[in-house]
């Protein structure tokens, strides 16, 4: 049984290093730093009889879009997990127009089907700029749009590691207000109520994903990014239903090798959990080879 390859819950691989990505499937492997210690480094084997599924994390997918040839002549299975959100650009700076993005999903869904692509709205961010109402309608309008493109909604409400609280605080000197430990109050059910009957009337499922709290009563049942069922269904990938002992407790994703390196994408969502700041990222990117087995090496 081959392995899922996860590309990548570290960094957006689709939108900046695709052509690594495409040369190390090519080659057939690629090498991995340990994200704890990086100076650990393990092979990845990348060849069709190593694989079981892709699954492709991108918030930005239009330089896949106009290499899918390139991608489906691998001969690899893939899936593609698309976060769209419709945040103001003080969150989300690096980002092009929704209209754009919810344009490209479309066309990623003609070529592969929407049985292959996925939707995550993640995370929900509650703010007294992203109020609750904020989401619903921002969440239906994009519902209807991505109508066909895909059955599957996945959400969860934002994690405010250090990390990520960092990343917020020069949004609150200039007057954000951050909704803190709201993920059970009365608004957050009505909320997910309204957004699991929209998803429902578009075609699609709203799953909750490594959320402490069961949300099934309003609607969204506990699901998984990476889920086993899912990738049976979309890429014949079957025999995979051990959740993934790396993740949040909460995580019920299935094991996946992810081949990303922190600290490599140049979004610059300030809410970020895998990237310190925009300035490392550049660094990392600006030393990133192509042709090199792995995506950025420590010096």
């Amino acid at each position: 049984m081959g392995a899922i390859i996860s590309a990548s819950r570290r960094t957006d691989i689709p939108a900046f290093y695709l052509d690594w990505f495409l040369n190390r499937c090519r080659a057939g492997f690629c090498h991995v730093p340990n994200p704890f210690n990086l100076r650990q480094v393990r092979r990845v084997l990348l060849r069709r009889q190593d694989v079981a599924a892709v699954v492709l994390w991108t918030k930005d997918p239009a330089p896949l879009l106009s290499r899918l040839s390139e991608m489906d002549g691998l001969g690899l299975p893939y899936v593609i997990l698309h976060t769209l959100n419709s945040y103001p650009r003080d969150l989300e700076p690096g980002l092009a127009r929704v209209e754009k993005r919810l344009a490209r999903f479309r066309a990623l869904a003609e070529h592969v089907g929407p049985g292959r692509t996925a939707w995550r709205y993640d995370p929900i961010i509650l703010s007294n700029r992203t109020p609750h109402d904020w989401h619903a309608e921002r969440f239906a309008d994009m519902a209807r749009a991505l109508r066909g493109a895909t059955r599957r909604v996945i959400v969860s409400f934002l994690d405010l590691y250090r990390k990520t609280e960092r990343g917020l605080k020069p949004l609150e000197a200039a007057g954000w207000r951050f909704l803190r430990g709201a993920e059970d109050a009365p608004e957050t059910h009505a909320l997910l109520r309204r957004m699991a009957a929209e998803a429902r009337a578009n075609g699609m499922q709203l799953q909750a994903c490594a959320e402490a709290l069961d949300y099934t009563a309003d609607g969204v049942p506990p699901g998984a990014c990476i889920d086993g069922a899912w990738l049976h269904r979309a890429v014949g990938a079957a025999g995979h239903g051990q959740e993934d002992p790396n993740q949040r407790q909460t995580c019920r994703c299935v094991a996946s090798r992810d081949i990303g390196v922190p600290d490599t994408c140049l979004h610059g969502c300030v809410y970020c959990y895998a990237t310190r700041s925009p300035e490392a990222a550049a660094a990392r990117h600006a030393c990133h080879d192509p042709q090199a087995p792995m995506l950025w090496r420590p010096e």
